[in-house]
C-alpha cells in the first residue's frame, strides 16, 4: 500500500475506545503520516497519542454548566444546546482538514454525540470507526430502585419538552452523520447487525486486538477472589456478578475486586448495599494503570463479565492473554471473543449459573490452568494488533482510492 496522508478525528474519555485508537495510531504512523484533530475535552494524557504523529491539534470546547436541584429539569435542553454549539465546531474542524489535502479521514467517537458531527461535513474521503450507536436513544434503561420516578416526578414529565428535545436532537444528528460517511466500521459482528437495525447501513468488521507483550501472565500469587473489569455503571451488570457469589457457600464464596476507569458514584452506593445485604466481599478500584490492571488479572482466579449487550468488551481477551480464564454472559459481542470450553465459559445471564460456572471452576485448578494456557494462545493467534490493524489500514487505503 502506498503511504497516506492520514487524519484522525476523535473526542474519546479514557477507556477501551481510547486504548484501540492508541494502538491503532502508533502503528499507522510506522508507515503513513498521520495528524491528529481532537478536542479539549477528550482524554489526551491517557494513551498518549502524541509522540507519535506529527501533528496534534487541540480545538476547545467547554460544555456549558448543568443546572443544579430544583432546576436539574433544565439539563436536558442545555446538552441540546451543547449538541449545536458542537456542530458548529466540527463544521470548522472539517474545513480545516478539507483544506489539509488528506487522503482519508479516520474517525472516531465523540464523548457527547456518540457520531461526531463533522462527519456530514467532511469532503475528505472519511471511514467511522463506530464502538456503538448511543444506547440511551436505541436501548430501554436499565432498572434501579433510585431511577423510579415518584409520582410528582411523572406529572412533571408529562409537560416537560427538553428530555425529547434532546433525544430526537441527538437521534437525528446521529443518524445524519453515520449515513454521510464513506465506511463505517465496528468491532464486533454484533455490532455490524446493531448497525443496520439503527441506521441501514451496512459496516465492516475491524477486529481489535490485545498487546500480549503488556498483558501477559506474571509470576504472582493467586488469591481467593475474582475480577471484574469495567465502567462502573448499571450497563456493566456488576449487579449480577454480586447476585451470583452470593449463591455461593460462604466457606468456597470468593471475593470480588471491580476495577473501573469511571465510577457513577450513585451506582457505587448502590452496589456495596447490595453487596453487605449479600454478604459479598467487594473491592472497588478506580483509575489504576495499565501495569495495575495487568497485576489484577494475575491475581485473581477468574475473570467474571457480565455486560448487558456489549459491543465488545477488550476484558475477555486481556484477561485470557493474562491466562486467566473468563466466565462471561452469553450474548452480543463477548460470544465472539469467549470460544466456550476452550478459553473460558459462556453462561446465560441468571445468578444461579453464574455461580455454578464459577464455583465449578474455583474447584478446578487443573482446568483453570488449561483454559488459563489455551485463552492466552488464542489471543496471540486469533487477536493481534498487527492483524487488526493491517485490516483497518486496507479499508483506509480502498476508501482512500475510491475518491482518488
Amino acid at each position: 500500500m502506498c503511504s497516506l496522508k492520514l487524519a484522525i478525528y476523535h473526542n474519546l474519555p479514557s477507556g477501551g475506545g481510547k486504548r484501540a485508537l492508541f494502538e491503532i495510531t502508533r502503528r499507522l504512523a510506522d508507515h503513513h503520516r498521520v495528524d491528529v484533530h481532537t478536542l479539549s475535552t477528550a482524554e489526551h494524557e491517557f494513551c498518549d497519542l502524541r509522540p507519535f504523529v506529527a501533528r496534534h491539534e487541540i480545538w476547545p470546547f467547554q460544555p456549558l454548566p448543568l443546572a443544579r436541584r430544583p432546576f436539574g429539569r433544565l439539563n436536558q435542553g442545555i446538552r441540546s444546546a451543547d449538541l449545536r454549539r458542537l456542530e458548529t465546531l466540527q463544521h470548522q474542524v472539517a474545513a480545516q482538514i478539507d483544506e489539509g489535502g488528506y487522503d482519508v479521514v479516520f474517525v472516531h467517537n465523540c464523548q457527547f454525540s456518540q457520531s461526531p458531527g463533522l462527519l456530514k461535513f467532511l469532503r475528505t474521503p472519511s471511514v467511522y470507526y463506530c464502538q456503538e450507536p448511543p444506547r440511551l436513544l436505541y436501548e430501554p434503561p436499565t432498572e434501579r430502585p433510585h431511577n423510579r420516578f415518584s409520582p410528582a416526578q411523572r406529572v412533571g414529565n408529562l409537560f416537560d419538552p427538553f428530555p425529547g428535545i434532546y433525544r430526537r436532537t441527538l437521534r437525528r444528528l446521529d443518524r445524519r452523520n453515520v449515513q454521510a460517511t464513506d465506511l463505517v466500521l465496528v468491532n464486533s459482528h454484533y455490532s455490524r447487525e446493531t448497525l443496520y437495525r439503527t441506521y441501514g447501513v451496512f459496516a465492516c468488521v475491524g477486529r481489535l486486538g490485545v498487546d500480549t507483550e503488556r498483558f501477559r501472565p506474571l509470576p504472582r500469587a493467586k488469591e481467593h477472589r475474582v475480577l471484574s473489569v469495567g465502567a462502573l455503571t448499571p450497563k456493566k451488570g456488576f449487579d449480577l456478578i454480586i447476585r451470583s457469589l452470593a449463591e455461593i457457600d460462604s466457606a468456597q464464596r470468593p471475593a470480588l475486586t471491580i476495577v473501573s476507569n469511571f465510577t457513577d458514584p450513585v451506582e457505587k452506593a448502590f452496589l456495596q448495599e447490595m453487596a453487605r445485604n449479600c454478604a459479598v466481599e467487594v473491592e472497588f478500584c478506580a483509575g489504576i494503570s495499565d501495569g495495575g490492571l495487568v497485576d489484577s488479572y494475575n491475581r485473581a482466579l477468574l475473570t467474571v463479565y457480565a455486560p448487558i449487550m456489549e459491543p465488545f468488551g477488550f476484558v475477555p481477551l486481556e484477561s485470557m492473554a493474562c491466562e486467566t480464564p473468563v466466565v462471561g454472559v452469553y450474548e452480543a459481542g463477548v460470544r465472539e471473543t469467549i470460544v466456550h470450553e476452550n478459553t473460558g465459559l459462556l453462561v446465560e445471564r441468571d445468578a444461579t449459573r453464574f455461580a455454578e460456572a464459577i464455583g465449578g471452576l474455583l474447584a478446578d485448578p487443573e482446568r483453570r490452568a488449561a483454559l488459563g494456557r489455551q485463552g492466552r494462545a488464542y489471543v496471540q493467534d486469533m487477536w493481534s494488533w498487527d492483524r487488526s490493524v493491517q485490516a483497518v489500514e486496507e479499508n483506509l487505503g480502498s476508501v482512500a482510492d475510491r475518491r482518488s
